[in-house]
């Protein structure tokens, strides 16, 4: 990417599309284009539409979505399905008709199925049932692959799809139910420790093990997948032919390429945070998938790894916990706090 180049972020105020666009900034691309959720709904086809009309995007970076955790995904199956669905085809039809170059779809990992072998290499994808609890959102991300794919073989696009594992950093969500396990587990250790409370109750068994990815190393292989020279990222492009039983989607793996338990997890932040008091476990909370831990071989031999240790990044995600959400006394409610 030139840069001077035209790059729209979609999504650019939420965890995702804002470490991006940091990123971007810092490589001194000058010619970033933004629209925030209340000057366009990107769920508005035509809306979306004469955006890109009028900006004229070089690449795109779709990191708009609805996101959020098992209890979100739980209670607002709709909400995940539609919404995402209809952004996705706004952007990525608006992408194809104004003749993008490159446009980077967000995904998630949730998209493998519930019981692929680990670690989940891309050709898992459609292989097996889904985890339900998070079904309609993986779904809708499943659909946008498809999308992608569809639109590079009918049309020559140039659109891959990114699947990032479980992600956190500054800039998150840190609403007590409906935020992801990182966020919402400093919250709850910090309140803990601020009220003296002698119990933290964990969702789940603690048994599940989860892979977790710092955002901006996400931001690093998203800017780096979009930067490879034409040989190497049309490898990643999908087979173009439908003959046969051929698979293989637009679709790369992103992640730090190792995990640990929720239980792990948790000690490891009631010690950042400095909570001293008891871990508690419910197991008549939903656990989720037992193991999802990508396989990141693909993106690795592109030349992009994981560099920032859990340890190291969840002390700068509490920091700018402590500072950017207790001083203004709570998070943002459900559900003004999703990128869009």
């Amino acid at each position: 990417m030139n840069p001077e180049a035209r790059i729209f972020v979609a999504g650019h105020r939420g965890l995702v599309g804002s470490s991006i666009a940091r990123g971007l900034a810092a490589l001194g691309y000058s010619n970033l284009l933004f629209c925030a959720s209340h000057e366009l709904d990107l769920r508005d086809r035509h809306a979306t539409d004469r955006f890109f009309a009028e900006t004229k995007p070089e690449y795109v970076f779709l990191a708009a979505a609805k996101v959020g955790g098992i209890f979100a995904n739980s209670n607002y199956p709709v909400d995940f399905l539609h919404s995402n669905l209809s952004i996705q085809e706004s952007v990525i039809a608006a992408s194809h008709r104004h003749g993008v170059r490159r446009m980077l779809f967000l995904g998630s990992s949730c998209i493998y199925p519930k019981r692929a072998p680990q670690p989940l290499k891309e050709s898992y994808l459609l292989t097996g049932p889904l985890e339900a609890s998070n079904r309609p959102y993986a779904l809708a991300k499943i659909a946008g692959i498809e999308l992608c794919w569809s639109y590079n073989r009918q049309y020559g696009c140039k659109f891959l799809a990114a699947m990032p594992t479980n992600l956190y950093g500054p800039g998150d969500s840190y609403h007590p139910e409906n935020s992801h396990v990182i966020p919402g587990l400093l919250r709850k250790f910090h309140e803990a420790k601020v009220n003296r409370a002698p119990t933290v109750t964990v969702w789940g068994s603690g048994t599940p093990r989860r892979e977790f990815l710092y955002v901006d190393d996400m931001a690093h292989a998203c800017i780096h997948l979009m930067n490879l020279d034409d040989s190497r990222f049309d490898q990643l492009l999908g087979n173009n032919s439908v003959a046969g039983d051929e698979f293989e989607p637009p679709l790369i793996n992103i992640g730090a390429g190792k995990d640990l338990t929720i239980r792990a997890l948790a000690e490891l932040i009631a010690e950042i945070t400095g909570y001293s008091g008891n871990l508690k476990f419910d197991p008549t909370r939903p656990d989720g998938t037992m193991r999802k831990l990508l396989d990141v071989t693909r993106i690795n031999s592109m030349g992009w790894r994981a560099t920032t240790e859990l340890k190291q990044g969840l002390a700068t995600t509490y920091k700018d916990y402590c500072a950017n959400v207790t001083e203004s006394g709570s998070s943002a409610p459900y559900p003004a706090h999703h990128p869009r």
